[in-house]
C-alpha cells in the first residue's frame, strides 16, 4: 500500500459500513461503498447523508464539510468498481462465509498486489480471510466500532501472515487520516474488546432471562451505579443482537467456555427478528426516527 492513501472502498453500507465510509469521506479520501445491488447501494447513501445531517445539527459539523463528505462519496452495486482502490475495507454481515466469499471475490478485483484488504469483522479469524486470497501479507483487521464517526477506537488485528509493512501502513491509515486511536491485538476471537465486553453483555441476559431484575433495571443499576454511559442490554440493542450472537458463538468456538455461550433467550430474539435498535425492538423498544 502506499504511504498515502486515497482511494477506499468499502463493501457493505449498513450501520457499521456507512460509518466507515462517512469518516473517509469526511478526511477528504475518494470512498466507494459498494453494496449489493443498485437498491441497497441508494440505501446506504440515504444512510450517510442522514447521519451527516444529524453531526450538523448536533453542532459536530458544519453545513460546508458535510456537503463536501458527500461530494467524495460514490456508491454502486458492483464489486468490480473496486478494482483501483488502494485500500478496502470488508464490513459485511457477520458471517465467516460471507466475508470468505468477499475476500476471494476481491483478491481477483482489486488490482494493485501492494493493495491492502481489511475487514472489520468483530470475531471472525482474519487468518481464514487472509487465506481465502493470494496476499494473505496483505490482510489485516481493521475494527472499528459503532457509531464510527463518533467514537475513536480503531482495533488492527495481524494473523500469522500479516506482514509488519501492512500493520504500519494501516496504523499510518487510521491514526493519520482518520484521526483514531488504534489498538493492537493478536487474532483471536473477540480480539481485545468484545473478548472483555461480550461476557459481560451475555451475563446482562441471562440475569434478565432469569427474572433476577428487568432489562430496564439491569441497564440502570450500570448506569447509575457504575457510571456507564449505557447500560448492557441497551448497548447489546445498539450493536445488534445478532451481531452479539454471532461473537459469542465465535468466542464459545474458540475458548469452549461456558460464559461466551449465547444465551436461549438472545438465540429466540434473534430467531423472532428481534434485533434492537434497527428492528426497533430488543430488550427495549425504540420508536423509527
Amino acid at each position: 500500500m502506499n504511504a498515502t492513501v486515497r482511494r477506499v472502498g468499502v463493501v457493505g453500507g449498513g450501520q457499521m459500513g456507512a460509518g466507515i465510509a462517512e469518516v473517509c469521506a469526511r478526511a477528504g479520501l475518494d470512498t466507494i461503498v459498494c453494496e449489493a445491488d443498485a437498491t441497497a447501494a441508494r440505501a446506504a447513501r440515504d444512510r450517510v447523508a442522514a447521519s451527516l445531517d444529524r453531526a450538523v445539527q448536533r453542532g459536530r459539523l458544519e453545513p460546508d464539510a458535510a456537503r463536501d463528505a458527500l461530494a467524495h462519496l460514490a456508491f454502486t452495486g458492483d464489486l468490480e468498481d473496486l478494482a483501483d482502490r488502494q485500500l478496502v475495507v470488508e464490513a459485511v454481515i457477520e458471517n465467516a462465509d460471507a466475508k470468505t466469499e468477499v475476500f476471494t471475490a476481491l483478491d481477483k478485483i482489486v488490482e494493485d498486489p501492494a493493495a491492502v484488504l481489511a475487514t472489520n469483522t468483530s470475531s471472525f479469524p482474519v487468518m481464514r480471510l487472509g487465506m481465502a486470497t493470494n496476499r494473505a501479507d496483505r490482510v489485516v483487521g481493521l475494527h472499528f466500532f459503532n457509531p464510527v464517526p463518533v467514537l475513536p477506537l480503531v482495533e488492527i488485528v495481524t494473523s500469522l501472515h500479516t506482514a509488519s509493512e501492512t500493520v504500519a501502513a494501516v496504523e499510518g491509515f487510521a491514526t493519520g487520516s482518520l484521526g483514531k486511536t488504534v489498538i493492537r491485538s493478536q487474532d483471536r476471537a473477540g480480539f481485545v474488546v468484545n473478548a472483555l465486553l461480550v461476557p459481560y453483555l451475555l451475563a446482562a441476559v441471562r440475569m434478565a432471562e432469569s427474572g433476577f431484575a428487568t432489562a430496564a433495571d439491569i441497564d440502570a443499576g450500570m448506569e447509575l451505579g457504575c457510571a456507564h454511559p449505557m447500560g448492557p442490554l441497551k448497548l447489546a440493542d445498539l450493536i445488534g443482537l445478532d451481531t452479539v450472537a454471532s461473537i459469542a458463538e465465535s468466542l464459545y468456538d474458540e475458548f469452549r467456555e461456558p460464559l461466551y455461550a449465547p444465551p436461549p433467550l438472545l438465540q429466540r430474539m434473534v430467531q423472532a427478528g428481534l434485533l434492537g435498535r434497527k428492528t426497533g425492538r430488543g430488550f427495549h423498544p425504540y420508536g423509527q426516527d
